[in-house]
């Protein structure tokens, strides 16, 4: 996807591995300057020294989502390095256990809620006064098909993204007269750490078959890359998508459309 992004400036979280990685990439390719902000300072530095190397420009700021102060140092950050927010990918988050809800652990639970619906209130918070000042701006939340549809065994993560998509929408209603565009991305299944961790909560034995079988029923046979999901943020923040707020996109290559099979598929796991 040929997209510039040249003088602009991205912010993203959760941004050390995965889809945020795969996206802050992808937005330094098409000419931004590139905020990486990810509790793994590891992780973080990783993305950010990759994205120099390849001749573009980046800084790493270390913080956790679910605390406003931090989340407040990571905006600050941005501001004083570039002095503005053009897009922001709020992207953080966790997949939590799976247990059925009668079983489900409730720390775990408020881990969850805490980092993919607090997480991604508190990037709003923070971030849309420096875009309503600004008139301008686009912002995207990491949904996940997982908030338009069930999956039996993950009531945390199902709960926190249909309200990552509620924050959207309530978002995008409030400041689309101020020139501000907030739309959400709601990735399927993706090859990352995330699906790999599932694959082996369900079968510690046989994690590969897992897979196989997810991929299986899957309509187009297998999972979502991350730099599939990064090229759906980039068209949502780029001028290409400029009547596109309040919507959430769907890239879940068909999972959706057939319904249960897929999580047929993770419960016979």
């Amino acid at each position: 996807m040929d997209l510039d992004f040249t003088d602009k400036v991205a912010l993203i979280t959760g941004a050390g591995n995965g889809i945020g990685r795969a996206t802050a990439l992808a937005f330094a390719k098409s000419g931004a300057k590139v905020v990486v902000v990810d509790r793994d300072a590891d992780g973080g530095e990783a993305t950010a020294g990759i994205i120099r190397q390849q001749g573009g420009e980046a800084r790493f700021v270390q913080a956790d989502v679910t605390k406003s102060a931090e989340v407040q140092a990571y905006v600050k950050a941005a501001l004083d390095a570039y002095g503005k927010i053009d897009c922001f990918f709020n992207n953080a988050g966790i997949e939590g256990t799976v247990k059925h809800t009668a079983e489900y652990d409730e720390a775990m639970f408020d881990q969850v809620i805490g980092v993919n619906v607090k997480g991604v209130f508190l990037g709003l918070r923070h971030v849309l006064p420096v875009m309503l000042q600004q008139k301008r701006g686009a912002i995207v939340n990491t949904a996940s098909v997982a908030g338009l549809v069930a999956t039996p065994g993950m009531p945390a993560y199902v709960a926190s993204k249909h309200a990552v998509i509620g924050l959207t929408k309530t978002a995008a209603g409030e400041v689309a007269r101020q020139g501000i565009r907030v739309n959400a991305v709601c990735p399927g299944p993706v090859d990352t750490r995330m699906i790999h961790s599932l694959e082996q909560q369900l079968n510690p034995g046989d994690p590969a078959m897992v897979g196989r079988r997810y991929q299986a029923a899957i309509p187009m046979g297998r999972y979502v890359l991350p730099e599939e999901i990064a090229n759906t943020v980039l068209f949502l923040c780029s001028d290409l998508a400029a009547a596109i707020t309040g919507a959430q996109y769907v890239v879940d290559g068909g999972r959706t459309a057939t319904g249960g099979a897929v999580t047929q598929a993770l419960q016979q796991g």
